[in-house]
């Protein structure tokens, strides 16, 4: 592969603006009571309790923060899987947003656990609980983030060391060469033998397969992980669909991300929109969504808890809500000249993302009800450190694009 099909440019544009100032002063503050948290404890910063031990952290921050995670997921299911190479354009942002995701949703589990010095024996063997849906999602949300940092890896490796970006192809190659672990054919410029680059495409079909199968576990985890709270979440929405509907759920967000992403990234940075990709990549959301209203549907009917929609109390409406949000989202997706609009593609993500994020936060919060005698209500110190990990995501989201050059396109040859 020539040096020269490997050069892009980084976005154009100041880095310190009035945005990367107002974010790293939210992120300051973040990481300021997270300082106090643990110095202090968790109780001096949080309204946390015994019937709450969990709040906005791992309502908004693990549970919302990881459904961003499958953008790189969901577009990944369509260029490896379903072999759509016209979306691998989509593949490169969608990475970056999932990584961002991944360390958001890891952060806040590190700040949320009470006692944080002894969460590494959930990687040893000896305290290992299969049966534990806490386990499968710990173990696979883990084996994510690294699958995701090893595919965002050719775009800072080469530039660390004052190169060029690569692709991971070419920088496994670089890396065993160098080893002294490969052959190279002299005769045909370098190029890798034949059994080479069979042994290089078969690790990077092991690590494209990770990266797809470990959210597909932990996503309906995260659903399995509320199965156990039958007496505790409300009926509207405590079913045995759960993990099946957090899975779909991930999936519809997973596109939504992508393209919420991409249409702001390029309006901000002056660049045209990538229309084709989106709108083929939003022609799956409304089917997506209408097949997420129908299991959900006929899980309340099943179970004949249709008539709580329409009770017209607290629960109800914030069922409503992320019911309404869903369609007005997804529906003018069905038209495809609405499809092609940048600005109703952004409005569709926007309310989808909003919707699909609603239903997590309705399971993991909202719906949840322990008894009479516990309140919740997440403190100053809380939502502060919640917007501080995610202004530090925004804001190192934005350094990264402004210096480093995006991935590069894969090519065919070496």
């Amino acid at each position: 592969m020539s040096t020269d099909s490997l050069r892009s440019d980084p976005a154009r544009g100041p880095l310190l603006t009035n945005s990367f100032f107002v974010l790293l002063f939210l992120s300051l503050a973040g990481l300021f009571f997270v300082g106090v948290r643990f110095v202090k404890g968790i109780g001096a910063v949080s309204n946390l309790s015994d019937g709450y031990p969990w709040g906005i952290w791992v309502a908004y921050d693990v549970a919302i923060g990881t459904a961003v995670t499958c953008g790189g997921f969901a577009v990944a299911l369509l260029s490896y899987i379903m072999h759509r190479g016209e979306y691998h354009s989509l593949v490169k942002s969608a990475i970056l947003t999932s990584l961002f995701g991944a360390f958001l949703a890891a952060s806040s589990i590190v700040v949320e656990i009470g006692r944080p010095w002894n969460a590494h024996g959930v990687f040893g063997p000896t305290s290992w609980q299969p049966s534990s849906a806490f386990f499968e999602l710990a173990l696979c949300a883990a084996g994510y983030l690294v699958a995701e940092v090893i595919e965002y890896l050719p775009a800072i490796v080469p530039v660390l060391g004052r190169g060029n970006p690569t692709s991971l192809r070419t920088l496994l190659f670089n890396f065993l060469e160098a080893r002294g672990m490969v052959q190279v054919l002299p005769e045909k410029g370098g190029a890798p033998t034949a059994l080479l680059r069979r042994r290089i495409n078969q690790l990077l079909i092991l690590i494209a397969l990770a990266g797809i199968v470990l959210p597909t576990m932990h996503q309906s985890a995260l659903g399995s992980l509320m199965l156990i709270a039958q007496t505790k979440l409300h009926p509207l929405w405590h079913g045995p669909f759960l993990p099946l509907l957090f899975l779909i759920n991930c999936i519809y967000i997973g596109y939504a991300i992508v393209i919420f992403e991409s249409i702001l990234a390029c309006f901000a940075q002056g660049r045209p929109f990538r229309s084709g990709e989106l709108a083929s990549a939003a022609a799956l959301i409304p089917w997506l969504s209408a097949a997420w209203l129908v299991v959900r549907l006929w899980d309340l009917v099943h179970r004949d808890q249709i008539e709580a929609v329409f009770h017209g109390d607290f629960y109800s409406i914030f069922f409503l809500a992320e019911c309404f949000l869903m369609t007005i989202g997804s529906a003018p997706l069905f038209n495809r000249d609405k499809r092609r609009s940048p600005r109703r593609l952004f409005i569709s993500a926007s309310m989808m993302l909003l919707g699909g994020g609603l239903y997590r936060f309705n399971v993991y919060l909202i719906g949840f009800n322990p008894g009479s005698g516990w309140h919740y209500f997440p403190s100053f110190a809380e939502v502060t450190i919640s917007a501080g990990i995610v202004s530090l995501e925004i804001l190192a989201y934005q350094v990264l694009i402004k210096l480093l050059p995006p991935i590069p396109e894969e090519s065919a040859g070496y």
